[in-house]
């Protein structure tokens, strides 16, 4: 899959989160994708009151890592405080969200193997030389 899939356009390229096309997913929320073959990183932007959106995923474990601002990580109901620098692994099957605290909050979430339904966001990766 490394010659003919996404890998190929990325080796030895430097591209930065402003350099991806940002989609509002919902009131508060806006997304920047990057994938390889084999992982995926979403890059969240979050308002404090966002639309909140409890959520599972049963074919997956997500990992979050809390760039900067302050939130509440909610898995399985239990709130977790999240500051800039740490880590949560959400594990397949968990209901979560997050609820952020402090502004700006962003929110990378790490995938793997990349998530197909986020593939829409990856379509500037076709554009590139």
């Amino acid at each position: 899959m490394t010659e003919n899939g996404r890998n190929a356009k990325l080796y030895n390229r430097v591209i930065g989160w402003a350099d991806m096309p940002e989609t509002e997913m919902r009131k508060g929320v806006r997304r920047r994708v990057y994938s390889t073959d084999e992982v995926m990183l979403a890059h969240h932007t979050l308002d404090v009151g966002m639309d909140l959106n409890p959520h599972k995923h049963d074919d997956f474990d997500q990992l979050v890592y809390i760039a900067s601002g302050r939130c509440n990580y909610y898995v399985e109901g239990v709130p977790h405080e999240m500051t800039a620098g740490t880590f949560l692994l959400v594990p397949r099957g968990a209901e979560h969200y997050i609820e952020p605290l402090e502004e700006p909050c962003v929110n990378i979430d790490i995938f793997v193997p990349p998530r197909a339904d986020f593939a829409a966001s990856l379509a500037y990766l076709d554009e590139l030389p």
